[in-house]
C-alpha cells in the first residue's frame, strides 16, 4: 500500500484539512447554542492583520459549516465582509455563480448587459444593506426619462431576482424590490393572421427562399429557434411528427445549437398531412441540390439551411419575413406571430386547449388559456350557436297569466 492511502491516509488528510481551517479560522462558544466564528481575511494595505467575526446560533456543526463556506469564498476571491457588500459586487457574484450555471447563455448575456450598462453605473456603489425601496424607486424614475417603461420593467425583474438570491444567501433580510412599484406598460397587441391572410402571405412569399420555414412555422407553431435547429432525423414523415430536442440561437454574432431551455420545450409535435407531403418533396429537392454540389445528404443535415447547408441566420430570417409580409399588404406582423396564428386557428377550429398547449411546449394549459384568452372570448358567440342547436325551443305556457296558487304556510307548519 502506498503511503497516504487507506484508512490511515484518509485520516491524515482529514487532520491536515482541519489544521488548515484552524490556521485561517476558528470557532469559540460564546454561550449555550451560540458560537463565534473568527476568520483571518488577510493583510490590510498598511500591513495590519484583518479578521472577520460572525455569530452563529445552533449547533457547533452549523458554525463549522458556515466557517467552511467563508473559507471557500476566500479561496474563490468572492469574499466581501458582511455589511460592506455593494450591489455591483453582488450582481457580479450572482451573474457568475448563479445565472451562468442555471440559465441559458442568451439569458446570461442579456442580464450581464443590463447590469453593466444600467444597474451598476447607477446603483453599483450602494451597499446592499443600504439599498432601500426609495433608492430603487428613484432609479426607476430617472431611468424612465431615457428608456421605455417596458425596458425599465425588465431592470426591475432582474434586480428583484438578484436580491431574492441575496436573501437566500443571508446577505439581506428582505428583498426591497417587493416594496417597489415597477413602471407599468401596455404589452404589444398580439397579431394573428386569419386563414385568408395566411393564404395571401403564402401566395406572395411563394418564391422566397424562406417559404419552407414560413409554411412549417404556421403549420406547427414551433418557435423560430426550434425550426432552425431541426435536422432531418428529427422528422418522421411516415407517422408523421416532429421531435423538438434542439434549438439554434445567435449569440454574439455566432449561431449556436443548444438543448431546449425547459423540459416542456422538448416535445413531439404532430404534422398535418399537407405539411408531411410538402416536406417529403422538399427533402428530395434538398438531396438533389446537394448532389449537384457534390455534397452528401445526411439525416444530420439541418432541415432549413443555407444553400451550402450552413445554419440560417435568425436575424436575416426575421428581416426577410418582414419584407415578405409587407409585400403581401400585411402590417405589424413578426415571424413569432406565425406561432400565435397557429394557436388561434387551432382554437377557432375547436382543438382542445390541452392539445394546443402541448404542441406549443407551454408549461401548463392555464398559461395557454391566459395568453389566448382574447381569442377564446371571441369564440363565445360561436359556442352559443352550437348550444342553440342542441337545446330545445322554449315553450311559453302563460305562467304570468296563470300564476301558481299561494302556499298555505299554516298548513305546512301543522303538517
Amino acid at each position: 500500500m502506498q503511503p497516504g492511502t487507506g484508512a490511515s491516509g484518509n485520516a491524515g488528510r482529514k487532520y491536515a484539512s482541519e489544521a488548515g481551517i484552524k490556521m485561517r479560522g476558528s470557532i469559540r462558544q460564546k454561550s449555550k447554542g451560540t458560537w463565534q466564528i473568527i476568520v483571518d481575511t488577510g493583510m490590510g494595505p498598511s500591513g495590519e492583520r484583518r479578521r472577520h467575526f460572525e455569530t452563529v446560533r445552533g449547533l457547533k456543526a452549523d458554525a463549522q459549516k458556515k466557517l467552511t463556506e467563508l473559507l471557500a469564498s476566500l479561496d474563490k476571491g468572492v469574499y466581501t465582509p458582511p455589511g460592506k457588500l455593494t450591489l455591483a459586487e453582488h450582481l457580479n457574484q450572482w451573474l457568475n455563480c448563479y445565472v451562468k450555471t442555471n440559465c441559458s447563455p442568451r439569458t446570461y448575456d442579456s442580464y450581464q448587459s443590463i447590469a453593466e450598462r444600467h444597474l451598476i453605473p447607477a446603483l453599483g456603489h450602494v451597499q446592499l444593506k443600504q439599498l432601500h425601496p426609495q433608492v430603487i424607486q428613484a432609479y426607476y424614475g430617472r431611468a424612465c426619462e431615457g428608456l421605455t417603461p417596458r425596458t425599465v420593467a425588465k431592470h426591475h425583474r432582474l434586480l428583484s431576482q438578484a436580491l431574492k438570491y441575496a436573501v437566500r444567501q443571508g446577505s439581506l433580510g428582505r428583498n426591497p424590490c417587493e416594496l417597489v412599484d415597477p413602471p407599468s406598460w401596455k404589452g404589444r397587441m398580439m397579431r394573428t393572421l386569419t386563414a385568408g391572410e395566411v393564404g395571401v402571405m403564402f401566395k406572395t412569399a411563394g418564391s422566397s427562399y424562406y417559404y419552407p420555414v414560413y409554411y412549417t412555422a404556421v403549420s406547427t407553431g414551433l418557435r423560430q429557434a426550434e425550426l432552425l435547429g431541426l435536422r432531418w432525423r428529427d422528422l418522421d414523415l411516415e407517422v408523421p411528427s416532429i421531435s423538438v430536442n434542439r434549438v439554434l440561437y445567435k449569440r454574439r454574432g455566432i449561431c449556436e445549437i443548444r438543448e431546449p431551455k425547459t423540459a416542456h420545450s422538448r416535445r413531439r409535435v404532430a404534422m398535418t398531412p399537407k405539411l408531411a407531403t410538402y416536406l417529403r418533396e422538399y427533402k428530395k429537392e434538398r438531396a438533389r441540390w446537394y448532389l449537384e454540389l457534390g455534397r452528401a445528404f445526411t439525416l444530420d443535415d439541418l432541415v432549413f439551411a443555407g444553400p451550402d447547408g450552413s445554419p440560417l441566420d435568425p436575424s436575416t430570417l426575421s428581416h426577410e419575413f418582414a419584407k415578405d409580409v409587407r409585400k403581401a399588404g400585411l402590417e405589424n406582423v413578426r415571424f413569432h406571430d406565425l406561432r400565435h396564428t397557429f394557436a388561434s386557428l387551432m382554437l377557432l377550429k375547436g382543438a382542445k386547449p390541452k392539445v394546443i398547449s402541448e404542441a406549443l411546449g407551454h408549461s401548463s394549459v392555464a398559461f395557454t388559456m391566459d395568453v389566448y384568452s382574447h381569442i377564446i372570448e371571441g369564440m363565445q358567440s360561436d359556442a352559443m350557436v352550437l348550444l342553440d342547436e342542441v337545446l330545445p325551443v322554449g315553450v311559453l305556457n302563460n305562467f304570468v297569466a296563470n300564476p301558481a296558487p299561494p302556499v298555505d304556510i299554516t298548513s305546512v307548519k301543522n303538517h
